[in-house]
């Protein structure tokens, strides 16, 4: 069984920054192939941003440039590095294990006002 916690989220002006965290408990590979995911009210979840096994991350397109995705493996954690937020980027973001996503958090909010 995998848990992921998720923690960062927030209240930031638009052009500002956040730092999103996600740690995981349970599976030691669980960060193996992890992505952050973010979903608006009445909009689909959809996929920003993801690590595979050999550490090669891909974006969204909405995001390439402005977020960045990392990992530190000795704390079993994934990291979503979100800068020059819009107010298009308010959501829940999510962090998902898998590929496709089978275990997810409970999300952080990430508000971004204009």
């Amino acid at each position: 069984q995998v848990q992921l916690v998720e923690s960062g989220g927030g209240l930031v002006q638009a052009g500002g920054s956040l730092r999103l965290s996600c740690t995981a408990t349970g599976r030691t590979s669980s960060i193996n192939n992890i992505g952050w995911y973010r979903q608006a009210p009445g909009q689909q979840r959809e996929l920003v941003a993801h690590v595979n096994a050999l550490g090669f991350p891909n974006y969204a397109d909405s995001v390439k440039g402005r977020f960045t995705i990392f990992r530190d493996m000795s704390k079993n954690s994934v990291y979503l590095q979100l800068t020059s937020l819009k107010p298009e980027d308010t959501a829940t973001y999510y962090c998902g294990s898998g590929w496709p996503a089978l275990y997810w958090g409970q999300g952080t909010q990430v508000t971004v006002s204009s």
